[in-house]
């Protein structure tokens, strides 16, 4: 049930994949988008044994932003650009699908010899309509480059748009806000406005808005134009994202999102005729086109 300060509360599905579950928020039979977000996984924490790892395998994409950000270990990512690049905490990798592309997500070989923690975030963000066709990008993002803003109790990391009066140099393909914050038990910080559409999502620890405690790992859709305040009652990291409101809906199945059910048919069609470019390095292995995918198709 939805508390008067808040417009929505999506509880996350949570998938076992073997190694480590993975909590989702979006999307939701009653909310596709929040901002350009449409999917929103937190994965972890878990624990690799040594010679255990992660390995996603190429798979493809289409009309949409993927953006990994980690609170834990270390991930590979491989693309049909020829991009290699490996991903640790506090940085991000912003991969603009566009037209089309293909990529490879696997523990690096380093941390599989010794066994590593693996926790973190990773969300798709869709893109504008006069954008979902636009050239296949990937751009690392390192946390030394990416706003740390700190006040005693409270860090907050800027990892795209604009908040707290300071910019990430994140790509934005639309207004969007990103931030990874974190809190000492009793600290509290304001949750601007300005954006069309926000959520918050508590990923460790335990934390309250304008006085409503909030369940861990779900997603808490604001009302627009209220400003609020995130107080945290213990040592705790909150998540805070959303943007600029979609005035068209998209279609997601499976990998694909587009505003045009039949872009996507035909992107399921190029991908079981092998029509996708392979990954240099990443192309003895694909993940095939599923028959009923987990990731549902909304609306």
């Amino acid at each position: 049930m939805a508390h008067r300060d808040f417009f929505q509360i999506i509880t996350p599905s949570t998938h076992d994949i073997g190694a480590f579950d993975v909590r989702r928020t979006l999307p939701n039979k009653e909310r596709t988008m929040v901002g350009p977000f449409i999917f929103v996984d937190q994965f972890g924490p878990a624990h690799f044994d040594i010679g255990q790892g992660m390995d996603v395998r190429p798979h493809p994409h289409i009309n949409l932003s993927t953006l990994t950000y980690l609170f834990e270990g270390a991930i590979d990512h491989r693309d049909s650009l020829g991009t290699q690049a490996t991903i640790r905490p506090g940085a991000c990798n912003l991969m603009t699908a566009g037209r089309g592309i293909v990529h490879s997500e696997r523990t690096p070989q380093a941390e599989r010899a010794t066994g590593s923690p693996i926790s973190g975030m990773q969300t798709w963000l869709a893109l504008p309509d006069d954008k979902e066709e636009i050239d296949p990008a990937f751009e690392h993002v390192a946390a030394k480059d990416l706003p740390l803003i700190e006040d005693g109790a409270v860090s907050a990391r800027v990892i795209m748009g604009s908040l707290w009066g300071a910019t990430a140099p994140t790509t934005q393909h639309s207004a969007t806000i990103y931030a990874d914050i974190g809190m000492n038990a009793g600290s509290s910080l304001p949750i601007e406005a300005e954006a069309d559409e926000r959520a918050v999502l508590v990923a460790m620890g335990d934390a309250s808005l304008d006085g409503e405690a909030l369940d861990r790992y779900s997603l808490y859709i604001l009302k627009p134009g209220e400003a609020m305040t995130l107080r945290a009652a213990t040592d705790a990291r909150v998540m805070l994202l959303g943007g600029e409101a979609f005035s068209t809906p998209r279609h997601l199945w499976w990998n694909f999102v587009s505003s045009s059910r039949d872009r996507i048919n035909e992107a399921k069609h190029d991908w079981k005729a092998r029509k996708f470019p392979l990954v240099p390095g990443d192309s003895e292995e694909y993940i095939p086109l599923p028959g009923m995918p987990k990731t549902p198709t909304y609306p």
